[in-house]
């Protein structure tokens, strides 16, 4: 009934997945990658152990209406993916695969950070084009943006 959509993005930085992923790992960069419109909190105690199993409750605020999200870490392999389910939260289904492929681009040793999100939601198509996937472009705007500024320039 609800289509299942797909959201891919691709980034290179001048720096190995043994550099990059270590920020992953700290869930607490998760403010970092998020817009502040978005009113993010992390709701579990910090410092939370990254591994798969790890739960973790976040509180967002989507167009001024605060909803809680928590997300299972079901795929922890360090320094090249990790993925984050949805368990409860704004989407009927949050599939977030987060892959750190090593590949060098003009002799520059770098990493390939790829997100793939799929998901689904209650709208349908007047919804997705006009509020969920701007939103999500925007989002992802901006951690690309923030990646940049991070990891942008060879360590």
């Amino acid at each position: 009934m609800f289509k299942e959509r797909l959201l891919e993005t691709e980034l290179w930085v001048p720096r190995t997945p043994a550099q990059v992923f270590p920020f992953f790992a700290d869930a607490a960069n998760l403010n970092v990658l998020t817009p502040a419109w978005l009113d993010f909190r992390i709701l579990t105690p910090l410092p939370i152990e990254m591994k798969q199993g790890a739960l973790i409750d976040y509180r967002i605020g989507l167009k001024g209406v605060p909803m809680r999200w928590r997300t299972l870490i079901s795929r922890w392999e360090p320094p090249h993916a990790f993925v984050d389910e949805q368990i409860k939260g704004p989407y009927l289904l949050w599939h977030h695969t987060h892959e750190f492929r090593e590949q060098s681009q003009g002799g520059v040793a770098g990493t390939l950070c790829v997100d793939r999100v799929r998901y689904k939601h209650t709208g349908g198509p007047i919804a997705e084009a006009l509020l969920v996937r701007r939103d999500l472009e925007r989002i992802f705007a901006h951690r690309r943006e923030k990646m940049m500024e991070l990891f942008g320039k060879p360590g």
